[in-house]
């Protein structure tokens, strides 16, 4: 069970979930260990599975960088070569947050601050530079009317250390899922300032959370996550994982445990996954060639 992100990212809550869940529920009786390889916004992940190719015993959880990694350049490593889409489990909406004593109260305000000075804000992500983190706060910088998107400062943070750099003053707004910030909303050392669902989540303490739309951006942005085997898992690898991820998802245990961290369920099968991973790949290409200059600011 590998994730492409290290301890405390939304790769590693959804694949310790998915271990934890397919172990308790016993429908898997074979010990599942869970291995972190981060690196190069989720590369390092990619080509150790590609490596694996044939396997019926390697599983990795995946999200929109399998493919904007390859897209933007930093692998040539793809899903369509390089893995066997199994299913796609659900959604964790993407939102922007601040400290508590942070002068921004709305994502307005940032962006705001954008429209007069495009490197006027830091933003810090839990990807890579031109993925996901990345990727989510330009199509709402696009949305809300900002130019000059390839100037934004933004600073990656795959191996950890997002929120404590949020914390610390390094950055001014994190870019992140849901999943990242539930722990410090609670708690009141940061405000969220918007979701990037189309309609509040009714997930606890999210539903205080403002969309995008409600804030005059119309946009919307999914992190989906699924999971992927090797290129050229055999068949009955991929009906058994296909089946029994499906069976997880019905358990109890799952839907508290999507309840806990704002998951939205939405499973697929293979097949359809398949189709959903071609189309998604097209948008975030066009995502791309619009709003990607020639070199990204940095801080």
């Amino acid at each position: 069970m590998i994730a492409p992100a290290g301890p405390g990212s939304g790769y590693d809550l959804t694949i310790r979930a998915v271990s934890q869940c397919l172990s308790v529920s016993d429908l898997v009786s074979v010990p599942l260990p869970v291995t972190n390889k981060p690196g190069k916004g989720g590369s390092a992940a990619l080509e150790y599975l590609a490596g694996k190719r044939g396997e019926d015993r390697v599983l990795s959880v995946f999200s929109p960088p399998i493919c904007l990694i390859h897209l933007n350049g930093t692998t040539p490593y793809n899903y369509k070569e390089n893995t066997t889409p199994i299913a796609k489990l659900l959604v964790d909406y993407g939102c922007f947050a601040v400290r508590s004593d942070s002068p921004y109260e709305t994502i307005g305000d940032v962006m705001d601050v954008l429209k007069e000075n495009p490197e006027g804000v830091k933003i810090g992500g839990t990807s890579s530079t031109w993925s996901m983190d990345h990727i989510q706060f330009l199509e709402v910088a696009r949305a809300a009317g900002v130019t000059g998107l390839d100037q934004i400062v933004y600073e990656g943070y795959e191996n950890g250390g997002a929120l404590s750099n949020l914390m610390g003053g390094r950055i001014d707004v994190l870019s992140a899922s849901v999943s990242d910030v539930v722990g410090l909303m609670e708690s009141g050392d940061l405000r969220v300032l918007a979701v990037t669902s189309g309609q509040r989540l009714d997930n606890g303490r999210m539903e205080e959370i403002p969309t995008c739309r409600e804030q005059g951006i119309d946009v919307e942005f999914a992190n989906w996550r699924g999971m992927f085997g090797p290129a050229d898992m055999p068949d009955y690898a991929l009906e058994y994982w296909e089946k029994t991820l499906k069976e997880m998802t019905e358990t109890d245990m799952w839907k508290d445990t999507c309840s806990r961290y704002g998951w939205t369920e939405d499973f697929q099968e293979h097949e359809e996954f398949g189709d959903f991973l071609d189309e998604i790949n097209e948008e975030y290409r066009g995502i791309l060639e619009e709003v990607k200059g020639s070199e990204p600011a940095a801080s």
